[in-house]
């Protein structure tokens, strides 16, 4: 079955970074909307390069705004709407400092169950339920984060071998078929618009 780590067909180091990293890995998630997946979680790998070293939630926290717009939007773009994501990059840093000192994975070290730790991830900026679960499912699956009833309080998303998101993801293949469930769904989604 070989590892349970998350392996994107990426960059090896944007993966490297992913695995060793719990602020790039949180990152990854938050620029995970609207974009292809392999772009959203090598951003950060990508960003580390911009800014000559692996940041960390206080350097951009109190980044200058519209510097890091710049870094966000140098060719190629970190995200296809490279404004509104530094700018979300930066609430979520903001957050993590003023709640967790900086530190991101106190969000899922200190909490006592499952769901804590989606609530506790729900309160970020721009996490949505859906988005906290598949983010509570890969922490669970993929880097075995596994407090009591994250498998519940990660829904659909925390079921074995789902195939429904990022959290199931560990080479093409299963890349390929998180792809054809998204597709499937925003089929359905269009086919029940009136």
């Amino acid at each position: 079955m070989g590892t349970m780590t998350l392996s994107l067909p990426i960059d090896p180091e944007a993966n490297r970074l992913l695995q060793r990293s719990p602020l790039a890995l949180l990152l990854g998630m938050v620029l995970d909307q609207q974009v292809p997946m392999e772009k959203a979680f090598s951003s950060p790998y990508v960003l580390a390069q911009r800014l000559g070293h692996e940041p960390d939630a206080r350097e951009l926290a109190g980044y200058a705004p519209e510097a890091l717009v710049e870094v966000f939007a140098q060719p190629p773009a970190l995200h296809r709407f490279p404004k509104a994501m530094a700018a979300r990059v930066q609430e979520v840093c903001r957050v993590l400092v003023d709640r967790y000192d900086g530190d991101p994975a106190r969000l899922w070290s200190e909490v006592a169950d499952g769901r804590e730790l989606l609530r506790r991830v729900g309160e970020l900026p721009g996490f949505g339920k859906q988005k906290a679960q598949i983010f509570v499912a890969l922490l669970g699956k993929r880097f075995r984060i596994q407090p009591e009833g994250w498998q519940e309080a990660a829904g659909g998303y925390g079921e074995p071998d789902a195939y429904r998101s990022v959290a199931d993801v560990t080479d093409p293949e299963s890349l390929r078929r998180v792809r054809e469930y998204k597709q499937q769904m925003k089929a359905a989604a269009k086919a029940a618009k009136p």
